[in-house]
């Protein structure tokens, strides 16, 4: 995977922002369509993994992108801190309880990743460890695929001074007040940790199930890019209804 480092979080100067939102409301009514034929021939699952730093824009394209569905066949699922429970198994225990069956679309609001990015930035975990989890993600995931479940991974890539602007906003905007946490601006602090950790999640992962690195500091052009690839991918699947 190109360094991240490298890779611009804005939209490209040739992107027309009216234009984009457009073809996001078109983007909608494909995968409407899209779903009711996906939940119907009940062949394949398909997960959606979002993972990004802390207001890269999780929850914002949950809402922007997948409320235009039907909620019978999409459920959400955001994984924080392991509980007393899960401690007590396996990192990725908690995961298995949370795949989507066939006709269903399951999105991770955060994933099994978070159990290697936090103990690396903190140091809970040394390299042999690390890239245990890794090869153990990737065999996890192989498995998934081969039982029919579609993965999609994107990685929402905000630049260090948007997620300054975000966090201030959790402090001064009524709106926002319910998100901030006291603990943000100390993890903002680990910036190039988190990146680091990030960089390393992105090169580990399995050469048939790559991250989707998506430009996030603007919003529309965030969610765009996220539906659309999720069209593309439905479509592909060249689905129809049953006799």
């Amino acid at each position: 995977m190109k360094d991240i480092n490298d890779i611009s979080t804005q939209a490209p100067d040739n992107i027309i922002k009216s234009d984009t939102n457009e073809e996001l409301l078109k983007l909608r009514q494909q995968l409407f369509i899209l779903q009711n034929i996906f939940y119907a021939e009940s062949k394949h699952a398909l997960l959606i993994i979002l993972q990004g730093m802390d207001t890269s824009g999780k929850d914002g394209t949950i809402r922007h992108v997948f409320s235009c569905i039907n909620p019978q066949g999409c459920i959400v699922k955001s994984f924080k801190t392991p509980t007393e429970e899960e401690k007590l198994h396996d990192f990725l225990w908690r995961i298995y309880a949370n795949l989507p069956e066939k006709r269903m679309i399951q999105i991770f609001n955060r994933s099994h990743y978070e159990d290697i990015l936090f103990p690396v930035v903190h140091g809970l975990l040394d390299k042999k460890e690390v890239q245990e989890r890794h090869e153990m993600i990737n065999r996890f995931e192989e498995h998934l695929q081969k039982s029919g479940t579609i993965i999609l991974k994107f990685y929402l890539h905000i630049s260090k001074e948007e997620q300054h602007k975000r966090l201030e906003k959790r402090v001064t905007n009524p709106e926002k007040k319910w998100k901030y946490n006291s603990g943000d601006k100390k993890e903002a602090k680990k910036w190039d940790d988190y990146i680091n950790a990030y960089q390393n999640v992105l090169d580990g992962c399995g050469k048939n199930n790559p991250w989707i690195v998506v430009p996030a500091d603007e919003k529309w052009y965030r969610n765009y890019l996220v539906a659309n690839t999720i069209v593309e991918t439905l479509e592909n699947l060249k689905m129809k209804y049953p006799k």
